[in-house]
């Protein structure tokens, strides 16, 4: 018999859907709110980039799928004040390397190399890595960020849970308001769309800067453990829609969006394990949560001026840092570390270890090794009984 819903479980699953299209705001708006801020790109574009492909992502998946920044990207050429074509060159760079290793096959056969604990070392690393960064940007305002990360952390325990995230986020901008700090980020609202063609020099610099750094975190988080974690998320699709989060979908589906919006002033768009992560935790179950994100990222990019630019500048960067804490932390954790086999725990803690040491390539060529020692041993073991 099946159990009649109420309008407390209506309220609580659709509060889910809106909490969850902006749970990952602490990693998205830093990174995009820099390159407004600090380097004068247009809000128009990479607004508007973003909004056409979370539309498109909610059609293409029908599931929440996160679309978020490459994060490499952005953090260079913010850090060191690089041109609006370098950042254009090398979202159509990544477009067609993704859109190369789709239809060649090529991620299909990376991604079967991968076992699930050279994945979950990854996410391990790229999940402390982001507390980390959440950390330093609560660090500043310490006492608001804490009650946050504390609030939104203990969500799971209250009547409506997923209420938490957009009341943290009304409440950190009343704090900001009545605070007397200057705002996070200095934005205007009369900002140009900036529309222009990389020139040959932004081209050549933006591979060797850019796309080369930012490769080896594509390929592992933002496709090959982000299917790893929607088929784990969504186990239904899996079964009956085999491919819908294969590795090739993901490379797929990210590589024609920087092919065609990075043109217009989008910024290198991505998916993302932790995005994932983060936004399943605070309720989204369904393709409406990209919907209203990207619905969301249009209105600003049409209505763009000084009143929303305000309002954005508004949010405390430590409530942000809060929530990017957040996602982290559920990127990080995994059962295995719990039931997995001794060897597993090394193969994992081993690759986070290298990836936060060295790189992500070296922690992925480091659990690929680990795993082929491992075969090879019992193959050994075998054949000498």
């Amino acid at each position: 018999m099946k159990c009649k819903t109420t309008p407390f479980d209506t309220l609580n699953k659709y509060s889910g859907e809106f909490s969850g299209a902006f749970a990952d705001l602490g990693t998205f708006l830093p990174l995009v709110l820099g390159l407004i801020a600090i380097n004068h790109f247009s809000p128009q574009g990479i607004f508007m980039g973003f909004g056409l492909f979370a539309l498109f992502t909610a059609f293409y998946y029908r599931r929440p799928i996160p679309v978020q920044p490459m994060k490499v990207i952005a953090a260079l050429v913010i850090a060191q004040g690089l041109t609006p074509g370098m950042l254009q060159a090398s979202g159509i760079m990544m477009g067609i390397i993704l859109l190369i290793l789709a239809y060649s096959g090529a991620i299909t056969w990376m991604a079967k190399q991968l076992s699930p604990a050279i994945s979950i070392g990854i996410q391990l690393a790229i999940g402390l890595q982001l507390i980390w960064m959440g950390g330093q940007m609560i660090s500043d305002t310490w006492i608001i960020g804490i009650i946050a990360f504390t609030v939104l952390f203990a969500s799971r325990f209250f009547p409506l849970p997923y209420l938490a995230m957009p009341l943290v986020l009304i409440f950190g901008i009343m704090w900001q308001i009545t605070s007397g700090l200057a705002p996070s980020f200095e934005l205007s609202g009369s900002t140009p769309w900036q529309l222009g063609w990389p020139s040959l020099n932004e081209w050549s610099s933006a591979a060797g800067l850019l796309v080369l750094p930012q490769l080896a975190l594509t390929l592992t988080n933002a496709v090959i453990a982000t299917s790893a974690m929607a088929n784990e998320k969504f186990p239904e699709d899996h079964i009956k829609f085999n491919d819908r989060f294969s590795p090739k979908r993901f490379a797929t589906s990210a590589g024609w969006a920087n092919l065609l919006l990075a043109p217009i002033g989008a910024a290198a768009m991505c998916h993302g394990a932790g995005g994932l992560a983060v936004q399943y935790h605070f309720g989204a179950r369904t393709w409406l949560t990209p919907t209203i994100f990207g619905v969301a990222c249009l209105l600003i990019a049409a209505f763009w001026g000084q009143g929303i630019a305000s309002l954005l500048s508004l949010i405390p960067l430590a409530v942000l840092g809060s929530l990017l804490a957040i996602a982290g932390t559920q990127l990080a954790w995994s059962k295995r570390f719990v039931d997995g086999k001794p060897f597993c725990i090394v193969v994992i803690l081993s690759t986070a270890a290298i990836c936060l040491l060295v790189n992500t390539a070296a922690g992925l060529a480091a659990g690929v090794i680990l795993e082929m020692g491992r075969r090879q041993w019992r193959i050994i073991a075998d054949l000498t009984r």
